[in-house]
């Protein structure tokens, strides 16, 4: 059996689990009751959006593209975890830790870039509906999904593979239930200033550059929705942004937390419960976000639904 202090060809451990609290048992219960239903909402949202006529515009594209995104983001982490609570190996190779960050940088990435773009989508809807069909017709959509999986994979190949590069000597042991980049870089024994200096300005441009779109998107939001006359039609401005709103909050919010405040900040123990939160609370929560409050999904289930229910 290797020891813990030997080369990176050893596996790393992930001690972030829930094994250690009295209520392990039921955390691990809730947490694959969150995962199936993350699993149910995200793919039955895709399936209404590819399905129903009425759903094919632009919005529902970003929409689809965002349930695909926290489909994968789910299946990157949780699962690994179930099982070793299941198996007792707490485990993970080099290469298995290398695809798991690698996964979630992309995702991470391209969610950033594709919430700019509903931010973009509903101000040009809003905004300028008369141009509306011409700014965002189907090419243009296409072009702005592309450029955010470009985006999100650039992410990944930047930073998995220089993570993964330092040696790993003074212990194995990943305090968190995935391997997350910040939590990792802990566990190295080289010097890694520079490329921590170098990860918080990419992150800082990865959510700098989003956050300035969305925010200037919704600046001219509302003040297109304080000069309409209609109060009707303000409200229902703002009942279609205010999802996207609570999405961007709930994950920018996160991200922000993770990536950018100082280490001192932030406990091993605190990082966890962020990291639970994103990866595993978030992705439940987006399609309930935007299914409950959307008159079109929910006209849509209904339709896919037989008639006698």
């Amino acid at each position: 059996e290797t020891s813990e202090n030997q080369t990176s060809r050893t596996n790393f451990i992930l001690t972030g689990r829930f094994d250690h609290t009295k209520y392990s048992v039921f955390l691990y219960t809730l947490i694959f009751v969150f995962f199936l239903m993350a699993l149910t909402g995200n793919a039955l949202l895709i399936l209404l959006i590819h399905m129903e006529p009425r759903l094919h515009t632009p919005m529902y594209c970003f929409i689809n593209q965002l349930s695909l995104m926290d489909l994968m983001y789910i299946c990157v982490t949780v699962p690994k975890m179930l099982v070793g609570q299941v198996t007792g190996d707490n485990t993970i190779s080099p290469l298995g830790c290398g695809v798991q960050m690698f996964s979630y940088l992309n995702l991470a990435g391209a969610e950033f870039s594709l919430l700019a773009a509903m931010a973009y989508d509903q101000y040009a809807a809003i905004c300028r509906p008369l141009h509306y069909p011409l700014l965002m017709k189907p090419r243009i959509c296409q072009i702005l999904v592309s450029g955010c999986w470009f985006l999100g994979m650039f992410d990944g190949f930047v930073f998995a593979p220089m993570t993964m590069s330092f040696p790993y000597c003074h212990s194995r042991k990943i305090l968190n239930f995935f391997c997350e980049a910040p939590v990792l870089l802990k566990l190295s024994c080289s010097d890694i200033s520079l490329y921590e200096m170098l990860m918080y300005l990419c992150c800082v441009l990865m959510l700098l550059i989003p956050t300035s779109i969305i925010s200037m998107s919704y600046a001219f939001i509302l003040h297109i929705i304080r000069r309409m006359n209609s109060a009707e039609g303000s409200r229902k401005a703002l009942a279609t942004c205010s999802s996207h709103i609570v999405v961007v909050l709930l994950f920018f919010g996160a991200s922000i937390y993770s990536y950018m405040l100082p280490r001192s900040y932030h406990t091993a123990e605190q990082d966890r419960r962020v990291s639970a939160f994103y990866t595993i609370i978030a992705p439940v929560l987006n399609p309930l976000i935007y299914s409950l409050r959307n008159k079109d999904i929910i006209e849509a289930l209904r339709s896919m639904m037989p008639s006698g229910i």
